[in-house]
């Protein structure tokens, strides 16, 4: 016993308890922390493709290395893509967004221009440059996997967060300073997670930590389902809410009544003048 505690007063001993200790520490780390995003099943040939690629498309705005452009007045040109993740590429390349046609305050969906090789080895470039969000696990984005609950669940947490920007039924609506946020009608459930994980836009970003990929998954089954039901009542109006539904029935219902109104009158007048 005196041995042992000759050791522990040696001069030593608290660094060697230190180095232990960050030691365990980085080793559970290592073990619990969440992954790196990284493209996934990638090669060295594919980030090479991917950097060749975005010399060619992308660097006239946003740098050779990826960092940004500024303009003389220091806006940016082009944002810098360092640690936006393969997520964010997945999506901005995988629904036309990038490259934009024209400089507007909101890149618009259309066609992509690249193939879906060609994006996946963009994304694969971008995720190796640093850290980001990775493209979400095929798990959840397969809303088969959805039951009712999920699905009831999911719909709270859309109206809870979502609807102020993209209306109660995912068909979007205008926001300030010329930006829109866009119908998610038609949407993969791919591009619907990519975006809720990287923020486009204005669009806030909801990390994993905020919205579990679970709940991610349920949100986007509700969204699905929605827009997948039939309109029992009639003409659905694009399920644009309550005020352009109003809108319709003063235009449509009430101005037709009008009209009927003013023929009849008109009509009327004609018959007792003929009588006369």
């Amino acid at each position: 016993m005196r041995k042992l505690s000759t050791r522990r007063r040696h001069p030593l001993a608290g660094l060697v308890v230190l180095l232990l200790g960050l030691v365990i520490a980085g080793g559970a780390y290592h073990v619990f922390a969440p992954k790196p995003a990284e493209a996934q099943e990638v090669t060295a040939n594919d980030v090479e493709a991917g950097r060749n690629l975005f010399l060619i498309g992308c660097a006239s705005c946003h740098g050779k290395n990826a960092t940004g452009i500024e303009t003389e007045r220091g806006n940016n040109y082009g944002p810098s893509l360092i640690g936006v993740g393969a997520a964010a590429v997945d999506f901005q390349v995988g629904t036309g967004r990038m490259p934009m046609a024209q400089t507007a305050p909101q890149a618009p969906a259309k066609n992509p221009e690249y193939t879906a090789e060609e994006t996946r080895q963009l994304a694969a470039y971008i995720a190796s440059l640093a850290p980001g969000p990775a493209i979400p696990d095929g798990e959840y984005t397969d809303l088969g996997k959805a039951n009712v609950d999920d699905i009831r669940e999911g719909g709270e947490l859309f109206r809870a967060n979502c609807t102020a920007c993209h209306n109660s039924v995912g068909a979007g609506g205008a926001m300030p300073g010329g930006k829109y946020a866009p119908s998610i009608k038609g949407v993969s459930a791919k591009h619907i997670a990519e975006a809720m994980i990287t923020g486009p836009q204005q669009m806030p970003v909801f990390s994993d930590d905020v919205i579990t990929p679970e709940d991610k998954r349920n949100i986007i089954a509700y969204v699905k389902q929605v827009q997948g039901q039939p309109n029992y009542g009639g003409l659905g109006g694009g399920g644009l809410g309550p005020v352009v539904d109003g809108m319709f029935t003063w235009i449509i219902g009430i101005g037709g009544l009008v009209i009927a109104s003013i023929w009849i009158g008109a009509h009327g007048a004609r018959v007792k003048k003929r009588n006369s």
